[in-house]
């Protein structure tokens, strides 16, 4: 069966209709042309966007000149209440320096000292999951547990049952629930000075969670002075100064990368991982494939991480089909040309997965689920710059390898242990809120091998 894609709008709406169409779901506001189109131009009374499916053009912007588009404020103005001045949303030196001091925690050495925290979170959730078997379950759930529990252990070595960390958990569920990708002020070009028209409960919600990630921090601040904290990713960012500067990232800065890291690390693994579920589920000859692929491995070692190709593969054309990030929205600094069209400073050039990796003029059957089209020897008919589940160039995600091993072995460590079958509820519709999400989840039914 072809994997589930949202309905496309008609081609021509009026601005009003647009706007409402994108606060409801990304993906469904947009037309059916953008699968096959090179570039397309979309006009507000404020600004000019332009979607750009070209790969040449979408190397220039995020790999040949990322300076000459640094990333739009028009992102940032529906994430900042909870991201702050974190390195997703900055730009420039400020964004150059945060990167110098991030970096050095996610290089290759680093995830083999966190992958016996990855491993412990899969145990656990496979543990928890085992009460469940034979019952109908709703995997986006699942899926959210385990990456949040990845993330509290890597970053902090507490489990998700800390109490901390569980009200974080719990309070950026709801968070993610009720924030819009965009919200008003992406369309309106606000001066920095006015109040942004974030709802009560937005503010409310994303203060709680910065007063705990705050809480954690400053206890963290305390065992490093103590001599006394654990050697994990935020012990590693801390303490770690800025070669040019000298200086470590005070509280409000670390907070503020916090944030990001859970969005980051935690809704798009959880995204991807749902998404890979109910494809196996739908697919159950790949999904016996992987199973034996992790019955012959012990993977509490790290080195069996390289031997997880199918997984690996299933993984990257999840990632291919349900990209979590659909969309990112770079600033024309300068005058341009793109196509034949004149690109004004202050244009707005989207790129966007959702339309790259399943662009009919690139990709043979780009809605159909095929995770063999990634394995070595089909270089040619896998067009690989097309494919940027995170992003690509300077400004690539920080965590991409690090979601290379994670997806794979929390993958491999549910499908050795149990099958995944489809259930009698409707099939899901993918929506875009911040992450690629069903609409009404993913119901699966959960039976032990």
């Amino acid at each position: 069966m072809t994997p589930p894609k949202p309905t496309s709008r008609s081609d021509r709406v009026s601005l009003w209709r647009y706007f409402r169409l994108f606060r409801k779901d990304i993906l469904s506001a947009q037309p059916q042309r953008l699968y096959r189109a090179w570039m397309a131009e979309f006009k507000t009374p404020f600004f000019r966007s332009y979607l750009t499916n070209q790969p040449e053009l979408v190397e220039t912007v995020l790999k040949k000149r990322p300076d000459d588009f640094p990333k739009s404020d028009r992102i940032g103005e529906g994430l900042r209440p909870l991201l702050g001045n974190s390195v997703f949303l900055t730009n420039g030196e400020n964004w150059k320096r945060q990167r110098r001091v991030i970096d050095p925690a996610f290089e290759g050495g680093r995830l083999k000292d966190t992958y016996p925290a990855m491993v412990q979170a899969a145990e656990a959730c496979v543990a928890r999951l085992r009460g469940q078997a034979g019952s109908v379950i709703e995997c986006e759930e699942v899926t959210s547990h385990v990456a949040a529990d990845v993330i509290f252990r890597t970053l902090f070595s507490v489990p998700i049952e800390d109490r901390v960390a569980s009200q974080v958990f719990e309070k950026f569920r709801t968070y993610q629930r009720e924030q819009p990708l965009l919200n008003l002020a992406a369309f309106l070009p606000l001066p920095k000075w006015m109040p942004r028209l974030h709802s009560r409960k937005t503010r409310k919600t994303a203060r709680e969670i910065r007063t705990l990630i705050t809480e954690m921090t400053a206890q963290r601040a305390r065992m490093i002075e103590a001599g006394q904290a654990p050697h994990d990713l935020a012990t590693k960012i801390m303490t770690t100064a800025d070669p040019k500067t000298g200086k470590c990232f005070d509280t409000q800065e670390m907070v503020d990368q916090v944030a990001i890291f859970f969005l980051a690390g935690h809704e798009t693994s959880a995204s991807a991982l749902a998404w890979a579920l109910y494809l196996l589920a739908t697919h159950p000859d790949w999904q016996d494939k992987l199973a034996a692929e992790a019955q012959g491995l012990d993977l509490s070692d790290f080195t069996s991480v390289s031997l997880l190709k199918l997984s690996r593969d299933v993984f990257r054309e999840t990632l291919r089909l349900y990209p979590p990030v659909p969309m990112m929205v770079r600033e024309a600094t300068c005058r341009e040309n793109f196509r034949g069209r004149a690109i004004k400073p202050g244009s707005q050039i989207v790129i966007s997965p959702w339309h790259l990796h399943r662009h009919e003029r690139l990709w043979a059957d780009p809605d159909g689920f095929d995770p063999s089209r990634w394995a070595k020897g089909n270089e040619e008919s896998c067009p690989r710059e097309a494919f940027i589940p995170f992003s690509a160039g300077s400004r690539i995600c920080i965590g991409a390898g690090f979601a290379m091993v994670e997806g794979p072995l929390l993958l491999s460590s549910l499908l050795r242990k149990f099958r995944f079958e489809i259930s009698d509820m409707p099939e899901p519709v993918p929506v875009a809120h911040l992450t690629v999400r069903s609409k009404d989840g993913i119901w699966l039914r959960l039976v032990e091998r």
